[in-house]
């Protein structure tokens, strides 16, 4: 989880609507350069995200763009604002890596967020306890207090769920996950009975996929798929052994489909808190 330099999604969504506009008006990287008496590079890098662009250049930019409307000129304006806008994250910037920072702030920034997780239980539903063993797990050899600066990093996360207008989080859940003895039985069991508690919130809804489902179109493991405001692309996000990815719309409505498809599959919201219910029961016994 070591943190390295990154360019974040909302610099690089900034700078690409940037350079199609710059290219719409049949322009160079040099032409927007002496306009705004900068070196071609000093552009390139706001169109690559590689440097946030301030708002003095982004407003003279849209000037020479053409940009006038003004519902269009505050979305621009509003953008570069989330680009230089800090988080509470920031205070873990050191200790996550640059990918993950993307991810806590699309959940933070999302509208709705829809996942399948199929191997642990979401990070926002996780209790203290599970996501200490899932974390210790993972990171073999981290120390302690470095553990405890995750674990505190992931509570933090789940603080979006309570917030004045929290997006509504729809989530897939597959059995096996349910019935995976995470740090045992007992911490199982209190973890499922704090699913069911998080699934009584309004924003929240949970399916759970059971295994007499079969095959279904969720095969290649856990996603989300994350909306935003306008002026944001739809996102789906979803890890591999080499890294996050990250999926912008169009493609991203791969996931979309994946979800709807496997949504078909699962028990109704009601059911299935029945049955999260049910499986912490047994593992009480």
């Amino acid at each position: 989880m070591a943190a390295a330099k990154w360019v974040t999604l909302r610099s690089q969504w900034l700078g690409q609507q940037l350079r199609e506009l710059r290219e719409a008006n049949g322009l160079i990287l040099k032409d927007a350069a002496e306009y705004l008496q900068r070196d071609p590079a000093t552009v390139s890098r706001f169109e690559t995200g590689g440097y946030p662009i301030r708002r003095p250049d982004l407003l003279a930019l849209l000037d020479l763009y053409g940009v006038a409307d003004p519902r269009g000129r505050e979305e621009f304006i509003r953008l570069s604002q989330e680009v230089w806008k800090k988080g509470w994250w920031d205070g873990y910037a050191g200790e996550v890596t640059g990918a993950f920072v993307d991810f806590v702030w699309l959940e933070s920034r999302s509208l709705e967020i829809r996942g399948f997780d199929s191997m642990i239980l979401p990070g926002l539903f996780q209790t203290s306890r599970y996501a200490r063993v899932v974390i210790s797990t993972v990171e073999r050899g981290a120390a302690e207090t470095q553990i405890d600066r995750w674990i505190d990093f992931r509570m933090g996360r789940q603080k979006i769920l309570d917030g004045d207008n929290p997006p509504r989080f729809m989530s897939i859940i597959d059995e096996s996950v349910l019935r995976r003895e995470v740090g045992g039985r007992e911490c199982q069991a209190e973890q499922l009975c704090h699913l069911a508690d998080q699934a009584a919130r309004p924003n929240v809804e949970i399916r759970v996929l059971p295994l007499s489902a079969g095959a279904h179109s969720c095969s290649t493991g856990a996603f989300r798929i994350f909306t935003l405001g306008e002026g944001f692309p739809g996102v789906g996000y979803a890890e591999t052994p080499k890294g996050a990815i990250y999926v912008e719309s169009p493609d991203s409505e791969s996931f979309v489909r994946m979800y709807e498809e496997t949504l078909k599959l699962t028990l109704s919201p009601k059911e299935s808190v029945e049955f999260i219910i049910a499986t912490a029961e047994d593992l009480s016994r």
